[in-house]
């Protein structure tokens, strides 16, 4: 940019039977599709079939979305919630928080883990990297959808969105820059040959390290423990990932060689998996609390789209 930008960006890609398709879930959609072929590239070396491999994308992408949405529901809006329960499953009027996308995937892989009796470090390590990715396309469909907005500045990279005052911040960029810049050093450090679960400790240390000053620049409308609310989360992740850094630095953890499970059809998995890639495009990036009135006035009809049912008048005010 060469200048202030007024962000004009349509964040609905198109509406199918009344219901719509965001950018913003889109990405979520490349996403699990890059976490699947960087699983598919490595299925050997991990020892999966492709039975194994679609149930671990499966539960990696059920995991990030429930573990996104109670993020969402449970700490940053559950003043609405508790009094509007039957609309927490409904992702289609409220986005998905970041640090509950990073808990509900890793607990998603050690269920896998759990359930196929597969080594989970090798499995992180190979996740980090997509997820780095991950969250980069995330982070382009925040800014697409004109949602979470950095603090005032006349830099001349500036940029006015959409029912906020005045030129801001573009922290979604700053931060999906940074996600982007972290898959060549995790590459790096797995050229190395770093030992299992290094990786994902890099990455989880870094993630959470490196977003702390990038947040400085961003406008918090809630707290958690006195800081802001993603603040609090990046502290908590960051020592998690100094701690699992610590961890393998001074007793690293051997390297198993798996043995390949027994070639089996994925069957039904092939299907449920291009369902979730459909399904997240529903989403949209915005908290609960500014819909529809936001989107109302952005995009035609969409306050009253059939995925809008029944919702309580003072919605947009919470």
């Amino acid at each position: 940019m060469t200048g202030p930008f007024v962000h004009h960006i349509d964040p609905v890609i198109g509406t199918i039977a009344g219901v719509h398709m965001w950018w913003y879930g889109l990405s979520y959609s490349v996403g699990f599709l890059n976490a699947f072929l960087f699983l598919k590239r490595r299925r050997l070396s991990l020892g999966l079939s492709a039975r194994s491999l679609y149930s671990l994308v499966l539960l990696l992408s059920t995991g990030v979305l429930i573990g996104g949405r109670s993020l969402v529901v449970f700490s940053n809006e559950w003043t609405f919630y508790r009094e509007n329960a039957a609309l927490i499953p409904a992702v289609w009027i409220g986005g998905l928080a970041t640090h509950g996308l990073l808990i509900g995937g890793a607990a998603g892989v050690l269920t896998f883990s759990f359930l196929w009796k597969r080594p989970v470090r090798p499995i992180f390590d190979v996740l980090a990297i997509a997820a780095a990715l991950i969250l980069g396309f995330g982070r382009i469909g925040n800014f697409i959808d004109g949602q979470i907005v950095g603090s005032l500045t006349t830099m001349p990279w500036a940029v006015r969105f959409p029912e906020v005052d005045g030129f801001r911040h573009p922290v979604v960029l700053y931060d999906g820059l940074k996600n982007f810049l972290l898959v060549p050093v995790l590459l790096e450090i797995e050229r190395r040959g770093a030992p299992p679960g290094r990786i994902a400790a890099w990455f989880v240390f870094l993630y959470a390290a490196l977003r702390i000053p990038i947040d400085l620049f961003r406008d918090y409308p809630i707290a958690t423990f006195g800081l802001p609310t993603g603040q609090a989360f990046n502290a908590i992740m960051a020592t998690v990932g100094l701690m699992l850094l610590f961890k393998s630095f001074w007793r690293p953890s051997p390297v198993i060689r798996t043995a390949p499970e027994p070639s089996a059809t994925p069957g039904w998995r092939r299907l449920a998996f291009a369902t979730v890639l459909l399904f997240a495009m529903v989403i949209p990036s915005d908290a609960t609390r500014d819909v529809p009135e936001r989107y109302g006035s952005r995009h035609p009809g969409l306050a009253h789209s059939a995925f809008y049912p029944n919702l309580p008048d003072d919605l947009s005010r919470r």
